[in-house]
C-alpha cells in the first residue's frame, strides 16, 4: 500500500473497567486471519517491529523477561517487559513498564477475533492507547494482508489520524 493512501478504520467496539489497580481498556477487533497468523503477528520480532509501537529484543511467544524498545522517530526509549503467559496461539500476557497487555485470540470463522485487554494507572491514557493501539492493528492487518504500510509510531500517529481516533474513542468511553 502506498503510505501516503493510508487511513485508519472506523473506531473499534472498547470499554473501559476500574480496578484496584487502575484502569483496563477493553478493545475487540475482527481480523481476517487464522489465530495462528495473528499469533505470529503478536509475537515474531520481525513482524511486530512491522506494526507495533515498539520494537522486542526477542520471541514474545515465550514467558520470561524481554526489552520493548519504544520508538518516536530518533528517539527510543527501553522499557522493561516480562511475558507472564504464552498460550500459543490464544493468550499473551506480559508487562510493558507498569502496564498489562492480555491479548486474547479466539477462532472466528476463517478469522480471529482479537481482545485486547491494556491496564494502565491513570483514566486520562485509556482513550489515548485505545487510538494507538487502533493505528497499530490497522497496520498489522495491512502485514497480514501482504500489503504492508510500515510503523506508524509515536508523533507521526498524527499525521495518520490519531487525533480523530483519540476523539471518538472519548466520546465512546463517556457513553459507557
Amino acid at each position: 500500500m502506498d503510505r501516503s493512501t493510508f487511513r485508519p478504520s472506523p473506531p473499534a467496539p472498547v470499554e473501559a473497567t476500574r480496578e484496584d489497580d487502575g484502569w483496563t481498556l477493553v478493545l475487540t477487533r475482527e481480523l481476517r486471519h487464522s489465530p495462528e497468523r495473528v499469533w505470529a503477528a503478536l509475537t515474531e520480532p520481525d513482524q511486530l517491529r512491522e506494526w507495533a509501537p515498539f520494537v522486542p529484543d526477542r520471541d514474545l511467544g515465550l514467558a520470561g523477561d524481554a526489552t520493548l524498545t519504544m520508538v518516536d522517530g530518533a528517539t527510543t526509549d527501553d522499557v522493561a517487559s516480562t511475558v507472564l503467559r504464552a498460550e500459543p496461539p490464544r493468550l499473551l500476557e506480559y508487562t510493558w513498564g507498569f502496564d498489562l497487555l492480555r491479548w486474547e485470540l479466539a477462532a472466528q470463522g476463517a478469522g480471529t477475533l482479537l481482545t485486547l485487554r491494556h491496564r494502565v494507572g491513570d483514566p486520562e491514557m485509556l482513550a489515548r492507547v485505545a487510538a494507538g493501539w487502533h493505528l497499530c492493528l490497522d497496520v498489522a492487518e495491512h502485514l497480514l494482508d501482504g500489503d504492508p504500510v510500515g510503523p506508524i509510531r509515536g508523533m507521526e500517529a498524527v499525521e495518520f489520524g490519531w487525533n480523530d481516533l483519540h476523539d471518538a474513542y472519548v466520546r465512546m468511553l463517556k457513553e459507557r
